[in-house]
């Protein structure tokens, strides 16, 4: 039935199934007058038509599909029950009453049937057919925010894939993604990136409203296709393409986004009655100052599609402006998206082009302004009283004395940026079974970064001779790739083949210039003509610099599905690649990959299990690697060490700068995963359950050796990690009525991580690593230990004792005796906690009811420590003097409790705090119109809240701006931050 309905889609079409044949025909305008005509629209769940829909009168082989646009007609005796299915879908009945003949028919997603096509490396297998761990969520499934990279959407909607942003409100912000835990010391850490199968997209040009599915490649069978650069999985986009159907639609919203669980700081007069420091007779709140009252941003998406049987287009052009909460971040940004496809009328050949440009105009946000503005002294006024045209010329502050205000109201940073994506494919089915196909893809970016601060700077004053200043710097990455693949398929009896063979080729080059000068003679033109400053006039000076490298990968890679009696499943796969990055001796590479699966909800003992739709049992390994390393690392290079003066002139000196290592390779990952996938009590429970776990080893890193090196540390593989974990994935259509719909998703994910080893035969080192480094004032020390045998994050310091009389904090020494912190040294430290969490789950819930759509998203990490930074530094009366303090400081706190400035600066888990939190993450309503005119379709109208509620523990804020990705996860390793800030946004979407 599925294949017949893809046949005979694109028209409105009858069928009739007699034995081994199907008769198709057109509709009849004149039937028997026993029955009655029904037509209709099917659509779903957002007034989109749903084209392809199976209708069947039940009990009959009588049925029709919908067109492109989701339409459909047939005549019907009255009384039938009419059945409405589609793939990814939750089936419908309807009957046919003569009264209500025209019908408008909606239905619910169900996008976790094991029916879904799901998106694998080089290609797309049934769902049913995959025996690796990939995870399938379509656009539907996303969550509605406002935000630069469509992962945001994402965020705890898929088990095991971390997407952290401590700084979600700064327009410019990206987030960090992490798959399955840590992996690397010092390579990259991110999956790799695939966009319509071109590798090392990038995301920030993609607008989610042209995302059609992201698929998560997470097992290392899975990924291992992908070679060098699928150690952190993969995640694949599939942007949309246009069809028959012509259409034009129309996306807009507005967003705003208010700071929220903002740190309290004492106001003047609080600062004076607690005789904190000198009165400059100003009352200055300080975040007020630098801070909107909320950051707007408005975004506009207009899109049009269409096309025939054999050619089709979508086009996508869109507008974004948005805010930071700080008075001087921002961003515009405007881009657009061609999709062009074509089949050849006899179906020999297709091509398919994208084609997406975008440019961004950026202003940047300043991290440690807030951080000022939090400790600055607020009887200090903003403007300097005796010249209101000039800022107060600021003495004081933790990062150094600057006023914040003046810094982000009269200098300029930013950038300007030019994102070009592009990619054609060209396909030939030379048979039936064998096909060939070849990719080009070209990801390019620009990025002209600007600074410039006037003269009249109170910071020139005190440190640059009250000169203005300016910068520019160029950089510019160009990716192009060349894949070349052939498929070939065969099916005899109960056997099933998939044969695919294939050539990779990629070429990345890197390059970029910077200028700097000083002394302009006017502030008029900025950063805008830096070859008028007489800075750089001077002999001998030169604040220019530029660069460039490349590196190549090649591959030769094959892949076998087999599969008898689609019930027995076999999938091997290798990759044979070649990296300019490693060494002489380590050139090339492979990655194998093997996986098997069992469908046993098909064997004769549970085909009488009417409760099991689909039982799968499955396991994979796979070894992939790691080659997210600076180009060169292998080489023995010299580098410019300044200049020196000979004879009246200066002459570049140059020197090596690295040792050789013609060993260096990639780091590897061996990956083993076995899970299950399931359908159960007639598709009400499907979901997937699987266990992991991975070794990475020949971690890259500077390692110290000896002579005769040249330098005393050389880059190196050494060193192993290991990760393992549960992931659950679940879905649940609880309620399936015409008018009202209700299900729930759940993702929940466990990570175990320790690292094994630091040392190999080669490279002798210590085990442990100390890590995290806290700033000034005073000189805390480092706060993590990375160790041996221990989990990433583990907090190593002084533990607590609790605090004396004399407001003293006390601490166990080695021995296991107590004593006032600052008499403690270095080995009484001791484990004292771990800042990774242990479990990440979230929750989903869908509502439709009638023209009225609802979500509500529940996301909670839980099982880890933090360092309250913020405390640490600000949170005791002991704080120095002239530096505002939190208002918990003279509070019930414990940390008031620390009134003697003796141990201040003493690191000890009294600091340390739960870290865990239940975040009422997204909720969104929207309600949709349904037109029958001929200038428009539907009209959806929504509103959607972010960052809703958080329930914690944790006193330093927002718990979810904590780092929980990398080798430093619980701890802010300085002060500065960006708020925290609850988003909400109101949008339409029009179809014409």
């Amino acid at each position: 039935m599925q294949v017949l309905n893809e046949l005979i889609a694109p028209r409105k079409t009858l069928f009739e199934v007699r034995k081994d044949r199907v008769i198709l025909s057109q509709p009849q305008l004149d039937t028997k007058a026993a029955d009655i005509p029904v037509s209709g629209r099917v659509t779903q769940g957002k007034g989109e038509g749903l084209p392809g829909v199976t209708i069947i009168v039940k009990g009959t082989t009588q049925g029709a599909t919908t067109d492109g646009d989701g339409r459909f007609s047939l005549s019907v005796p009255e009384g039938s029950v009419l059945q409405f299915s589609s793939v990814g879908f939750s089936p419908q009945e309807v009957t046919v009453r003569e009264a209500t003949t025209t019908l408008a028919i909606t239905l619910q997603e169900n996008s976790q049937s094991l029916d879904n096509v799901v998106v694998i490396g080089y290609g797309s297998l049934d769902k049913r057919e995959v025996t690796s761990t990939v995870t399938h969520i379509n656009s539907r499934e996303l969550l509605t925010v406002g935000a630069i990279n469509p992962l945001t959407a994402l965020q705890g909607k898929v088990a095991g894939l971390t997407i952290a942003n401590g700084s979600a409100a700064d327009p410019n912000s990206q987030p960090s993604v992490q798959l399955r835990g840590v992996s690397s010391r010092d390579a990259g850490l991110g999956p790799l990136i695939v966009i319509n199968g071109v590798p090392g997209g990038n995301l920030e040009n993609i607008n989610q409203n042209d995302i059609e599915s992201i698929d998560v490649l997470k097992g290392g069978a899975a990924s291992a296709i992908y070679g060098t650069r699928g150690s952190n999985g993969v995640i694949v986009v599939t942007t949309k393409k246009g069809t028959q159907d012509n259409r034009v639609d129309y996306n807009t919203y507005a967003s705003f986004d208010y700071a929220t669980l903002q740190p309290k700081v004492l106001s003047a007069d609080e600062f004076l009655t607690q005789k904190r420091g000198t009165d400059f007779g100003a009352k200055t709140n300080w975040l007020d100052e630098i801070s909107r009252s909320y950051a707007f941003a408005q975004k506009h998406t207009l899109t049009a599609s269409g096309g025939s049987a054999n050619s089709n287009y979508r086009a996508t052009f869109d507008y974004r402006d948005a805010k930071g909460i700080d008075v001087r971040s921002g961003r515009q940004e405007y881009g657009g998206r061609i999709s062009l496809n074509h089949n050849s009328a006899n179906k020999l050949y297709s091509i398919g082009l994208n084609f997406a440009p975008r440019y961004i105009n950026a202003n940047n946000a300043d991290y440690a302004s807030f951080e000022q503005a939090l400790t600055l002294n607020p009887t200090i006024p903003v403007r300097n009283p005796t010249n209101p045209n000039l800022y107060y010329d600021i003495r004081s502050g933790f990062d150094g004395p600057f006023n914040p205000s003046e810094r982000l109201r009269t200098e300029l940073s930013g950038t300007e940026g030019k994102i070009l994506n592009f990619d054609a494919t060209f396909k030939l089915n030379i048979l039936p079974t064998l096909n060939t196909q070849v990719t080009y893809g070209q990801f390019t970016s620009d990025y002209f970064d600007f600074f410039f601060r006037p003269s009249t700077s109170t910071f020139a004053a005190k440190n640059e001779g009250s000169m203005n200043s300016a910068r520019r710097k160029y950089s510019r990455n160009d990716q192009r790739s060349l894949e070349w693949i052939g498929n070939y398929t065969l099916t005899v009896k109960d056997h099933s083949l998939q044969a695919l063979g294939g050539y990779s080729y990629q070429y990345f080059v890197s390059e970029g210039s910077e200028i700097y000068n000083r002394n302009f003679p006017s502030d008029a033109l900025t950063y805008n003509n830096i070859g008028t400053g007489l800075y750089g006039q001077v002999a001998g000076r030169n604040d220019g610099s530029s660069y460039k490298n490349d590196s190549k990968l090649i591959a030769f890679f094959g892949r076998v599905n087999y599969s008898f009696k689609d019930r027995y499943l076999l999938s091997a796969s290798l990759r044979h690649e070649g990296s300019t990055r490693f060494g002489t001796d380590n050139k090339w590479g492979d990655f194998p990959a093997v996986s098997v699966g069992w469908r046993i909800g098909q064997e004769a003992f549970l085909t009488n299990q009417k409760w099991i739709n689909e039982l799968k049992l499955r396991a994979d390994y796979g070894v992939t690697g790691n080659q997210e390393f600076g180009n060169y690392l292998s080489l023995l290079t010299y580098t410019g060490y300044g200049y020196y003066l000979l004879n009246g002139t200066y002459y570049q000196v140059y020197g090596p700068n690295q040792n050789q290592n013609s060993d260096l390779r990639w780091e590897q990952a061996q990956s083993f995963n076995i899970g299950v996938d399931f359908a159960l009590f007639n598709n009400k429970l499907t979901g997937s359950i699987n266990y992991y776990a991975r070794r990475n080893k020949d971690l890259l890193g500077l390692y110290n050796v000896a002579p005769p090196n040249i330098q005393l540390q050389t880059y190196a593989n050494v060193g192993s990690l290991d990760n393992s974990g549960v992931e659950v994935q679940l879905n649940a259509p609880i309620v399936s009525k015409p008018n009202f719909q209700y299900a729930i998703s759940f993702a929940g994910a466990t990570n175990g991580n320790k690292f094994v080893s630091f040392s190999n035969n080669a490279y002798q080192g210590q085990n442990y690593i100390d890590v995290v480094g806290l700033p000034s004032p005073g000189s805390p020390g480092n706060a993590q230990r990375l160790q041996e045998g221990q989990r990433i994050g583990t907090f190593y310091m002084l533990k607590s004792a609790g605090v004396d009389d004399q407001g003293r904090l006390l601490v166990y020494a080695q021995d296991g005796s107590t004593i006032v912190g600052n008499q403690a040294t270095l080995a009484d430290r001791q484990v004292v906690g771990n800042g990774l969490p242990k479990y990440t789950l979230s929750l989903g819930n869908t509502f439709t009811y009638k023209n009225f759509d609802a979500a509500i998203f529940i996301r909670s990490v839980l099982g880890f420590d933090a360092f309250n930074t913020r405390a640490f530094y600000l949170g005791t009366p002991a704080t120095q003097s002239n530096a505002n303090v939190l208002t918990s400081a003279y509070g019930d706190s414990k940390y008031a409790k620390l009134t003697n400035p003796t141990t201040t600066n003493v690191l000890s888990d009294y600091f340390l705090e739960k870290g865990d939190f239940v975040k009422l993450d997204n909720v969104s309503l929207g309600y949709t119109f349904q037109f029958t005119s001929k200038y428009a379709r539907s009209l959806r109208l929504y509103a959607a809240a972010k960052n809703i509620l958080t329930v914690t523990s944790y006193t330093g804020g927002d718990p979810d701006i904590l780092p929980i990705n990398g080798l430093y996860p619980g701890i802010n390793s300085n002060r500065q931050y960006y708020p925290s800030t609850t988003q909400v946004l109101f949008g339409l979407q029009l179809g014409l």
